[in-house]
């Protein structure tokens, strides 16, 4: 029997994601048709379109409101697909304000739910555990930690690695980079991250590039390469500037030979520090709700500390700027510090290692898809 399946994801890295997944299912189980909710990387991969997850990801409570609209019709689709195709499993990648309705509509059809890297219910919202143990029928994890709290939750639970540690690939050498576009491998290099939501962009982005101009103040040949996401508007990096001197390397599609060849990187938090992890890339992470977003979000996080590559490390092994503590004055200050002190930027290669190790090793991409085919045989 061809195994079909519905998969939704809501963002650039769940589209990262579900585009490895895709690729292992149909290589483990020929003929299977992957259909639903996805962007470049799953239709590249074999997926079949239901709709786009594009213009639906943003940040922040208040910010979610006007895309309302256009995701309530997205989930009406996915959810009429799912009634009128019957599809042996759902397939949920994280985007838990979109997925969770879905998956409960869709449970109700009797069709059996997979939850591919779980929301951080331990650390925003920890209520929804709730909803996970009545809606997963299985939930993938991808950070070692994760699974005993599910287990002691009582959900159904197998932590299966991170699928970045294949999807990193092989980077090029720093010299070949950065001589690829004009720059010098003897020059200290700052990767710049600014996010894959365009209001993460714009609220984050021109603060980076101010840090930028402080930074060059006490080091001149500093050298910096803004790593741009894809699908995003050209009009969110006007700031920062045109041909010069000092002109900024702005690169698309290129995120493992930029934090390969830097020797920090300033980044948004998110998916991106664990990339910068597993290049060995000290880093400053920075991050900016809306006031409004912060105000409401701050009685709703559990944790002190917010970059994922801390929360693995169980210390606080690189620097956070949250809210008001991200200014260009404290980027510029960590970063400084970072390219000078030899000694602290040892000390964080050396968390950084120990975080990959807790990653789970390469195959994540395979075993999650191997779990899923369980799923669907043990329905069968």
């Amino acid at each position: 029997m061809t195994a079909r399946l519905l998969l939704s994801c809501g963002e650039a890295s769940g589209d990262l994601y579900a585009g490895a997944l895709t690729r292992e299912i149909v290589a483990l189980a020929p003929g299977a048709i992957v259909s639903g909710l996805g962007g470049p990387q799953f239709i590249a991969a074999g997926g079949r379109p239901i709709a786009d997850y594009r213009g639906l990801a943003v940040t922040g409570l208040t910010e979610a409101l006007s895309k309302i609209p256009r995701l309530l019709g997205t989930l009406r689709r996915l959810v009429d697909w799912a009634r009128t195709e019957r599809p042996d499993v759902l397939v949920v990648i994280d985007f838990p304000d979109f997925n969770f309705p879905l998956a409960r509509r869709v449970k109700r059809l009797g069709i059996p739910i997979v939850y591919y890297i779980s929301p951080q219910l331990w650390a925003w919202r920890p209520g929804r555990m709730k909803t996970m143990r009545e809606i997963a029928d299985r939930v993938l994890v991808i950070f070692p930690f994760e699974e005993a709290i599910y287990r002691a939750a009582e959900v159904p639970v197998e932590f299966v690695g991170h699928p970045l540690i294949d999807l990193a690939g092989t980077p090029r050498t720093r010299q070949d980079f950065l001589r690829a576009h004009a720059l010098s491998p003897a020059a200290p290099t700052v990767a710049i991250l600014p996010g894959s939501r365009p209001n993460e962009v714009a609220r984050i982005l021109p603060d980076l590039v101010a840090a930028a101009t402080l930074i060059r103040a006490r080091r001149p040949d500093a050298q910096f390469v803004v790593a741009r996401a894809p699908n995003l508007d050209d009009r969110l990096f006007e700031v920062t500037g045109g041909p010069g001197p000092h002109a900024m390397v702005m690169v698309e599609g290129e995120t493992d030979d930029v934090l390969a060849s830097a020797d920090v990187a300033v980044t948004a938090s998110g998916t991106a520090t664990v990339q910068a992890a597993l290049h060995d890339t000290p880093m400053v992470i920075v991050y900016r709700l809306s006031p409004a977003s912060y105000f409401l979000g701050r009685w709703l996080v559990k944790l002190d500390t917010f970059g994922m590559v801390n929360l693995i490390a169980g210390e606080k092994i690189v620097p956070e700027l949250i809210q008001s503590a991200f200014t260009p004055e404290a980027v510029a200050n960590e970063a400084i510090s970072i390219l000078t002190d030899r000694a602290r930027a040892a000390h964080i290669r050396d968390g950084l290692k120990r975080v990959r190790e807790r990653l789970g090793g390469p195959g994540a991409s395979r075993r999650a898809a191997e779990a899923i085919l369980r799923v669907i045989e043990g329905r069968n």
